[in-house]
């Protein structure tokens, strides 16, 4: 009988796989795939999985993997990939990136990305299955703005935007602040007292009609903590801050307050 393989070699081989796909998919020129390329990657161990202040995952450790591949030219491209910790062989998200950066000046640079997130878990979390296009621009890798243009993964809607802003402010050699805030169109109704989905988008003239109420469609979400780097090893911690009706009733898969993140990169 043939010995199953491990989730190791299954998750080398998805990253294999997906590599080539990218690289037949991007519309790179032929010369671009010739010249030597640069790889690095990183294993991390996480709290919690949170994308943009909303869980992805219940609260529970999650395993990462990132791989990325660098080109002389300014092209990268990038998959990652994370599992629950008490089920390491099943992921519950994946990301495919590909992106373009110029350096504008000594102290800024700019980026152009095309993301595609896949999410595996619980139906809510499928519903931030979303291909995702933007643009960034950084002042000496401490702060960095970004503009991205969104389409849900079967969604019939317009394009949805975000914009988001990140600071890394170094307080000692090592010690870094981290903060970031941002505002997004949700792809998924937002809560309030009577239940995810039931959230009330009106507000009622005296005839009873109804017209839009503003806001109802977007969140806004951010995090404060500390960031320690040494070597390879990266620890970071973070309050996590979100709109309270884009949590899930009782906060079942509301973000916790706190996440904690373990990196080691090689």
């Amino acid at each position: 009988m043939k010995r199953p393989q491990p989730a190791t070699a299954r998750r080398s081989r998805f990253i294999r796989s997906g590599f080539a796909a990218l690289l037949a998919g991007t519309g790179l020129p032929p010369a671009l795939h010739a010249q030597a390329v640069t790889f690095s990657g990183a294993a991390a161990l996480s709290s919690q999985l949170v994308d943009r202040g909303q869980a992805m995952t219940s609260r529970t450790p999650v395993l990462q993997g990132a791989a990325d591949w660098t080109f002389p030219s300014g092209w990268s491209l990038g998959l990652s990939g994370s599992a629950e910790l008490r089920s390491p062989g099943r992921l519950v998200a994946a990301i495919a990136q590909a992106s373009r950066h110029w350096s504008l000046s000594g102290d800024w640079q700019m980026q152009a990305n095309l993301l595609y997130y896949r999410y595996a878990g619980t139906a809510r979390s499928r519903r931030f299955e979303r291909a995702e296009s933007g643009l960034s621009w950084s002042y000496r890798d401490v702060l960095t703005f970004g503009l991205s243009a969104i389409h849900v993964v079967g969604s019939r809607h317009r394009l949805r935007g975000a914009a988001d802003i990140s600071l890394h402010w170094p307080l000692t050699r090592q010690l870094s602040l981290s903060a970031g805030a941002g505002i997004a169109q949700s792809p998924i109704a937002p809560y309030n007292a009577y239940g995810y989905g039931y959230a009330d988008a009106c507000e009622y003239g005296p005839a009873g009609s109804c017209s839009r109420r503003r806001g109802t469609d977007r969140h806004r979400y951010g995090h404060l903590g500390l960031l320690w780097n040494h070597g390879p090893w990266r620890i970071e911690l973070d309050r996590i801050l979100a709109d309270p009706q884009t949590r899930w009733q009782w906060d079942v898969m509301g973000a916790s307050p706190w996440v904690a993140t373990v990196t080691r990169s090689f």
